[in-house]
């Protein structure tokens, strides 16, 4: 649980902590099944970059003046969204790009971010150097709302994709309203930062970290893990997660000595600058570990992955010729100005969700063993404890396909406008117009958009269908009467989900 670690980052540096117990013993323990083995930072020069304080602030410099410039240019620059370096920018390249290094990378994003990486050095009152003081109150935030974990981040990811709907923010629409957006949002961080302690608004509010996280553990990097876990259980000190005289306590509350994913691993790399017995490493690990692996399965990032995959599946229907009668029809009926509706666009979004929560439900009544228990405890499952057994390596077997869902539904922008960024940055020179030939260049056809989008999302099923087969035959296969059948249905699932996704993609013609 999050508030646990709250605790344990906040305890004096001389207090001793107590640990659970080793699951496992020996080299089991030390390296788990969930544990990568490949350490970038055992390369000497990748080491001195981690090492040095400076590395994060490099990383979000260049983006932090981007960032600055699309606010600036989107108030001040011309209207013509194609020709507006802030929102050809942002639309056509940003967001496409930001999923390419979930992909790959994780939460890479994160290390880079602008809007969290400019609160931060506000609260720490520094850009790079280690300071002993923050600014702001230091608050933690409520458990209450910290228990919804990864569903508080998807509410505001809802909010906020409404809003840009509602606005036609990424059409692209007017400029000035991208750069409102993005005035918002750092607002917001800002405000979060002076008020709670470390990243609170990156774990627990920012609109784009549940997506990030489960997107992101389809990706290669691990994150920072420990090198030895029974080093980190013996630890006094736990400097990785209270803080050095030369690193910050991890501002995201995870202790490497427990990280089984990448989920919430922002790659600040505060834990290896702090920890005294330089146990502590950046790892590569095999693309999908992160979402096979961990043996810890959280309710709340499954809901997370339904409520994403309900959203995908509105924005694609939206997208197509049978959506605009019902949208207008309730605009009509609840006296609603326009698209979009927030009946329908909450109704279809709660619909893709509990396709997923009753597939899972019927999956576990039909297959689940009359003794319903965990072979390893021997304990009876009630029919909640039964539900979620089921519901939550169902929805991370989802991850592939919903990444490659989001990921295929920004292709239309990026093939069709992105070379549009190359006028737009003349534009500002005054040297260009919507006479240049890359204003109206297109990288694909809308026949060949639609089959990249297709062969995308198709890539995602088949990751999705494996990783659901192999989660399946460790989690539901000990649970069930039937090992093949409960496998054969999960993995069904998923390949049905792909199914529908790319139907969709062909009906919409490439519409963006």
């Amino acid at each position: 649980m999050a508030t646990k670690m709250e605790e344990l980052a906040s305890e004096p540096a001389w207090t001793p902590v107590k640990l659970r117990a080793p699951q496992r013993s020996g080299l089991e323990e030390r390296f788990a099944a969930t544990d990568p083995t490949l350490e970038l930072s055992r390369h000497p020069l990748v080491a001195r970059i981690l090492k040095n304080r400076k590395f994060q602030f490099l990383l979000i410099l260049p983006n932090q003046i981007v960032f600055w410039t699309v606010i600036s240019i989107g108030l001040a620059g011309t209207v013509d969204p194609g020709l507006n370096f802030g929102t050809a920018i942002t639309w056509y390249v940003w967001f496409c790009l930001v999923f390419v290094m979930m992909v790959v990378v994780g939460r890479a994003w994160c290390a880079m971010c602008p809007f969290g990486g400019f609160a931060e050095w506000v609260q720490r009152r520094a850009l790079f150097r280690r300071t002993q003081k923050a600014l702001g109150l230091g608050l933690k935030f409520p458990e209450p709302l910290a228990r919804f974990g990864f569903v508080l981040p998807v509410a505001s990811f809802l909010i906020l994709t409404w809003i840009e709907e509602f606005f036609n923010i990424a059409g692209p629409g007017t400029p000035a309203y991208t750069s409102w957006m993005v005035v918002g949002i750092v607002s917001a961080a800002l405000l979060f930062f002076l008020v709670f302690e470390r990243r609170t608004f990156c774990r627990y509010v920012c609109p784009l970290t549940t997506l990030i996280g489960t997107v992101g553990s389809v990706g290669s990097v691990a994150g920072f893990r420990t090198r030895d876990r029974d080093v980190c259980l013996s630890c006094k000190t736990k400097d990785c997660m209270r803080g050095s005289e030369d690193g910050y306590g991890c501002p995201w509350y995870t202790w490497p000595g427990s990280a089984d994913s990448n989920l919430y691993c922002g790659l600040c790399s505060e834990c290896y600058k702090s920890c005294p017995e330089g146990n502590v490493g950046l790892f590569l690990q095999k693309p999908l570990t992160s979402v096979i692996a961990p043996r810890r399965r959280r309710i709340d990032v499954a809901w997370g992955i339904a409520l994403l995959w309900g959203l995908v599946l509105y924005q694609q229907f939206n997208a197509t010729s049978a959506f605009a009668p019902v949208d207008n029809w309730l605009n009509s009926t609840l006296h609603f100005p326009h698209y979009p509706d927030p009946v329908d666009y909450l109704g279809f979004i709660a619909i893709g969700a509990s396709i997923v929560a009753a597939v899972s439900w019927a999956v576990g009544r039909g297959f689940a063993s009359r003794a319903v228990g965990f072979v390893r405890t021997g304990h009876f499952l009630d029919r909640s404890s039964r539900f979620r057994a089921f519901f939550a390596p169902v929805a991370y077997g989802l991850i592939p396909v919903v990444g490659a869902d989001y990921f295929a539904r920004q292709l239309p922008k990026f093939l069709q406008s992105a070379p549009r960024v190359v006028p737009a940055i003349e534009h500002i020179f005054g040297f260009s117009s919507t006479k240049s030939s890359l204003y109206s260049f297109s990288l694909m056809t809308n026949g060949w958009i639609v089959v990249t989008q297709v062969a995308v999302v198709l890539l995602g099923t088949a990751a999705a269908a494996w990783a659901t087969w192999k989660i399946a035959g460790r989690e539901l296969v000990p649970v069930s009467r039937n090992a093949i059948g409960v496998r054969v249905a999960t993995v069904t699932f998923a390949l049905a989900c792909g199914a529908a996704a790319a139907f969709l993609y062909v009906l919409m013609h490439a519409a963006d």
